[in-house]
């Protein structure tokens, strides 16, 4: 029975060979809004700060505290920012 979509069996639809070249291309152009990058390298950072402490203070290594998770994301952060943009 024939739906009428895809192929006919005859052929494989594994697409065409220069996509992948096509996608590498637009991947190494493209720069993306740096805003995003920051934003998320924030919420990120932040996140597993807040992991990282919430653990320490489980283990009783640390107290959890806003000021220690925001110490914690901003180093992360700022090591990130680093590494990537550098």
């Amino acid at each position: 029975m024939n739906d009428g979509g895809g192929s006919d069996g005859g052929e494989a639809d594994d697409g065409d060979a220069a996509d992948g070249r096509g996608i590498q291309e637009g991947l190494e152009r493209s720069s993306g809004d740096p805003r995003v990058l920051l934003a998320m390298n924030a919420v990120l950072s932040t996140w597993f700060a807040w992991i990282v402490v919430w653990g320490l203070d489980l283990l009783g290594t640390a107290a959890f505290s806003a000021r220690n998770v925001a110490t914690l994301a901003i180093l992360l952060f700022a090591l990130t920012y680093v590494t990537v943009l550098r």
